[in-house]
């Protein structure tokens, strides 16, 4: 990869000047690598899933840089293996966290006084970490730990945790260049100060880079973070921290929790000191942890700042005059790839009576073609296992439920096998009924739901497509005919935060397509944009007066 990136580039830099005087080189998304049969990528990640096979990793809390064990241990297993123990880890009690809160604040003070440039330098160099010689092992403990694909832990943890760390350097950097309007007899400055605090970032088991950039975003702003894990990625994450630490990484500033969900909420929001709350889950967690904060309201020094993403009910409208092609294999990867346990994927798929035979038909043709297996052993595989048994458990009976209803229909798929792993066939069912359950309802699995409507009442399908969910997250729209295009944009102005013409409803990219969605999706905050780092600063003016005031009078008062 010939790119010239910006953590060179800073590393380099070795004259008087201020750091982002040498940001000379654009900063790039990272390159997707193919894995390609005998390629350097390929032999790499092969060796790192052999290394992994069969065993075990200690994953002890991290206080104050301290590793620390508890009684109360647990055990993440391998979605398709449920007999590999892939991780030992522990949780932290409420005196655990209360510590790890007295840690974070000691080291609050100098942490945000550090320069930009010093705190942007970290992720630069965890970027190029993670690009380099750590990229076949967090895609291997994305795989083991999480079930995903080679392409899958690929975008994930290696191209979009790097572009994270990269482009939010960049971002932090750019705005310590904007400057406000000064005057001859004052000048005006804003320094953008860490939040008063700590914040709690606590992160899901479907991306390992959602985890990396929840702890890290506020901490590159200058703030101290709890970051509590998700049980089903501890593998990955705690890889993510080794690599924050070894960029340079104070100890203190990140600490390392797995915890108990309502230990963690409850400790974390009866704290004087929270400042900020960065999650990624689901809607009744994020509810749960917003009464917290406005229950504790009077207790808090400041108003905690708020972020969340909480899924989605996503779907693909298909007018009469979409691509089929288009449709088919656009509808088929979203629905299935990582086995539909994307917050992005499209489990609604709304099609006009006069496609449908065409459109079905190509679907149950490809369906009959996805290879579900082990992802470190097959690499044909399409998908693998789902997260955990209770995933397992809660997609089975949304299956169980169409294949005994009247308004549902399984059309293909759905087959499930808990024996060694767990196993779930892509499954498409079509409903009679627009408002149905399974068509309203997040199911997060390999599902995919369609419901065929008259193709002249494209209008009033457009209206169901914006009222049947209380999501608002993504969304596209297949049609050649512009105003039709046109229409559809309008009508769902509001049901997608990310909204795609012709286009699949996942695969959103750092600087590319910011990712987030409002409704019950959660407040929309744009992680991969440039304002997103905004949410964990605390902006301060100074303005500094050069001509002594001579008179308290007023020229008009003489």
């Amino acid at each position: 990869m010939a790119l010239l990136l910006l953590g060179r580039t800073l590393r380099r830099c070795r004259s008087g000047l201020r750091m982002h005087h040498c940001l000379t080189a654009k900063v790039t998304n990272e390159p997707i690598l193919e894995f390609k049969p005998g390629s350097q990528e390929r032999e790499a990640l092969q060796k790192a899933l052999q290394d992994l096979k069969g065993k075990t990793e200690d994953i002890p809390c991290v206080i104050g840089g301290e590793e620390v064990w508890t009684k109360d241990v647990r055990y993440q297993v391998s979605p398709f293996n449920h007999s590999h123990k892939v991780a030992k880890y522990c949780y932290a009690d409420k005196d655990l966290l209360n510590k790890a809160i007295k840690a974070a604040l000691a080291a609050r003070k100098e942490w945000d006084l550090k320069p930009i440039q010093d705190r942007a330098q970290i992720l630069l160099k965890a970027a190029d970490i993670l690009s380099g010689p750590r990229r076949a092992e967090v895609l291997a403990k994305t795989i083991i730990g999480q079930g995903k694909t080679v392409i899958q832990a690929e975008i994930d943890a290696a191209a979009e945790l790097i572009d994270f760390f990269r482009f939010n350097a960049k971002y932090a950097l750019d705005l310590e260049q904007e400057t406000l309007i000064s005057v001859p007899s004052s000048t005006n400055k804003m320094v953008f100060r860490g939040l008063e605090g700590f914040v709690a970032a606590i992160s899901p088991f479907n991306f390992t880079a959602i985890g990396g950039n929840l702890a890290s975003a506020p901490a590159l702003m200058g703030n101290v973070v709890l970051w509590k894990p998700s049980d089903s990625a501890m593998l990955s994450s705690y890889l993510v921290y080794k690599v924050l630490v070894e960029a340079g990484l104070p100890p203190n500033v990140i600490q390392f929790v797995p915890a108990d969900g309502p230990v963690f909420g409850d400790t974390v929001t009866n704290s004087e000191h929270l400042c900020g709350i960065n999650f990624t889950g689901s809607v009744p967690t994020f509810k749960r942890l917003w009464k917290q904060v406005s229950d504790h309201l009077d207790r808090y020094r400041n108003f905690p700042r708020l972020a969340g993403e909480c899924g989605g009910k996503n779907f693909h409208f298909v007018h009469c005059s979409a691509d089929v092609s288009s449709v088919v294999n656009g509808t088929l990867r979203s629905a299935f790839e990582y086995g539909g346990q994307k917050c992005s994927a499209c489990s609604r798929l709304y099609v006009p009576d006069s496609l449908w035979p065409q459109i079905k038909e190509k679907l149950l043709e490809e369906q009959k073609k996805m290879k579900v297996g082990n992802p470190a052993e097959d690499f044909g595989c399409f998908l693998s296992a789902v997260i955990d048994s209770k995933s397992f458990t809660r997609i089975k009976n949304w299956i169980k439920r169409a294949e005994s209803s009247s308004s549902l229909q399984v059309l293909a798929g759905g087959k499930c096998d808990d024996r060694v792993g767990y196993f779930i066939e892509p499954c498409i069912i079509e409903s009679k009924d627009p408002h149905e359950a399974i068509m309203t309802e997040e199911i997060f699995g390999p599902v995919l739901t369609v419901y065929v409507y008259p193709e002249k009442e494209y209008k009033e399908a457009l209206q169901l497509v914006d009222t049947t969910s209380p999501y608002g997250l993504t969304g596209a729209v297949f049609a050649q005919d512009r105003e039709v295009v046109s229409e559809a944009t309008q009508a769902l102005r509001y049901a997608a935060g990310n909204f795609y013409i012709n286009d699949k409803s996942t695969g959103s990219v750092v600087a590319q397509q910011p990712f987030g969605g409002a409704r019950g999706s959660g407040t929309n905050d744009k992680p991969g944009g440039p304002h997103y780092i905004l949410r964990w600063t605390a902006p301060q003016v100074i303005k500094e007066t050069h001509v002594p005031l001579s008179d308290w009078k007023y020229p008009y008062m003489h």
